[in-house]
């Protein structure tokens, strides 16, 4: 398996709410993860990162990406998605009870690969603009 697919099925896992479980089969056991965000500043495993879009798509269980880009380099063993993500807080859990709020918000994943698995991932997103769209700060 190229490291295109392997990365074009792990983001789909993971955006899709699948958590570490249905992620790990293209990761490194002990990958690690990075964010420039303040809702992440606590997660340093991808493991965590996946977890944590899982439990995301609690509250807001509409939520779903839109792809807009996808590139390899394969001299560099990296992968980049680009997207959107889009949902409602229509549903239980949150910081919040449900406002009804709405977000479309872009964002990227860089995946560096080791062989044929991540090793690390850092995501790239503006996690102010989100929490405000959905009323949750």
């Amino acid at each position: 398996m190229s490291i295109s697919d392997s990365a074009r099925d792990f983001f789909e896992a993971c955006e899709t709410g699948k958590g570490w479980e249905g992620c790990k089969v293209w990761c490194h056991e002990d990958a690690g993860f990075s964010c420039q965000a303040d809702a992440l500043a606590d997660v340093d495993t991808l493991a965590g990162y996946a977890d944590w879009m899982q439990g995301l798509l609690g509250p807001i269980a509409d939520g779903h990406y839109e792809l807009n880009a996808f590139a390899t380099d394969e001299a560099r063993g990296t992968v980049v998605a680009a997207a959107v993500f889009h949902g409602t807080h229509s549903g239980e859990g949150g910081p919040v009870p449900a406002t009804g709020q709405s977000v479309a918000v872009d964002y990227a994943y860089v995946m560096e690969f080791d062989g044929s698995k991540i090793r690390h991932m850092t995501k790239i997103w503006n996690d102010g603009h989100s929490l405000r769209a959905l009323g949750w700060a």
